[in-house]
């Protein structure tokens, strides 16, 4: 399988801020689409972009059934992607976003080796916050297999966290209730317990996953454990705000203008 070529691609895509065809006719498996990826993050990384954790994706069960898969997918997150709690983010910024509301964890201490039990995961993270994923695809139309998104960062955009960190002891993440709001209306609802049953278990499997790769998780690091609830479609001038019981809230706002080069598409 060409692998460089399908990175190629979407790496022109990013840099160019004009979506690419999809890379499925390079690559044909998850694995390929890893393998993309780490091409990139290495790309990535030797420009001087900095790491600061990783995103979780695919684990709703209704997303896995779509894809005929039953675990999820990661992707990388640097410091780049972050953009403020409640200030104007760019309509330039990103090609055809989605959002979705999660909870972050922020980790103080290293998980390499592995593997690792729930225990070993809530023993690591130093505390939690609300965030939303701002979700964007390289691809046109959100075109996507699976290989193509795990290639392409597993679709991954920016992120907003909130500012007010929370510990975990006491909480109970199964049962907390999230609410996505839109311009002042509902849009997505869930709990913790649509996050692969718990936030916890999406962050074992990462952890697990990444343990004897060469990017392991480290003190440090931002984990977006997952969606809480379905991704909504973004349009310049909308704001959400996440609110998530017993973590917190955060606004993701979208400046309003005209549309930049960049642009936005809409699969619906």
């Amino acid at each position: 399988m060409n692998h460089q070529q399908a990175a190629d691609r979407l790496l022109a895509a990013a840099t160019s801020g004009r979506a690419c065809a999809p890379v499925r006719d390079s690559i044909t498996t998850a694995e390929d689409g890893y393998a993309v990826q780490e091409i990139n993050t290495r790309r990535a990384v030797a420009a001087g972009r900095r790491l600061v954790g990783r995103k979780i994706g695919i684990t709703s069960a209704a997303v896995q059934r779509r894809f005929g898969i039953d675990r999820p997918d990661f992707g990388m997150l640097f410091a780049d992607m972050w953009r403020p709690d409640a200030l104007p983010i760019a309509p330039g910024d990103f090609m055809q976003p989605k959002a979705e509301a999660e909870i972050a964890f922020v980790l103080g201490a290293d998980l390499c080796g592995g593997p690792f039990t729930a225990a070993d995961v809530i023993r690591a993270v130093e505390f939690a916050l609300p965030a939303i994923e701002i979700v964007d695809s390289r691809i046109e139309g959100w075109d996507i297999t699976l290989p193509d998104t795990i290639a392409d960062n597993a679709s991954s955009g920016g992120f907003v966290l909130g500012n007010t960190p929370v510990g975990l002891l006491g909480l109970d993440l199964r049962t907390a209730a999230m609410s996505l709001v839109r311009n002042g209306q509902e849009v997505s609802t869930g709990t913790g317990a649509d996050c692969l049953g718990h936030p916890v278990n999406a962050a074992v499997w990462l952890a697990d996953t990444l343990a004897r790769t060469d990017f392991p998780l480290r003190a440090g690091d931002i984990v977006l454990t997952g969606a809480l609830g379905p991704m909504v479609d973004v349009e310049p001038g909308d704001v959400f705000e996440a609110r998530i019981e017993g973590v917190g809230s955060v606004t993701a706002a979208f400046g309003a203008g005209k549309e930049s080069e960049r642009g936005t598409v809409s699969d619906q």
